[in-house]
């Protein structure tokens, strides 16, 4: 079976965007050297980890949702990173 890579993108800052496989957890992936996010807990409570997240991913989980409520009430795009399974290209920016 033929592997699918996707792209993922940090527009507005000097970080080189990535490439990872098909459902692979961006907070396993993403380092201080690659990435401008930063990780707390990785387990999604924290909330470090908060995103902007451009590009079709799967929704949610219960928990993470709860949280966003909480986080970002007002913006459907906002993510957990630690929490995303990796699904198509997508571009990260942090949440303002």
């Amino acid at each position: 079976m033929n592997q699918k890579n996707y792209k993922i993108q940090f527009p507005q800052t000097d970080y080189k965007s990535i490439n990872l496989e098909n459902n692979q957890n961006l907070a396993e992936n993403l380092t201080v050297e690659n990435s401008p996010i930063l990780f707390g807990c990785r387990t999604g409570i924290c909330g470090t980890c908060l995103v902007v997240i451009e590009g079709d991913i799967p929704p949610p989980s219960e928990e993470e949702k709860e949280l966003l409520e909480i986080l970002a009430p007002e913006n459907p795009k906002a993510r957990l990173a630690c929490q995303i399974q990796l699904t198509n290209d997508i571009e990260i920016t942090a949440y303002k």
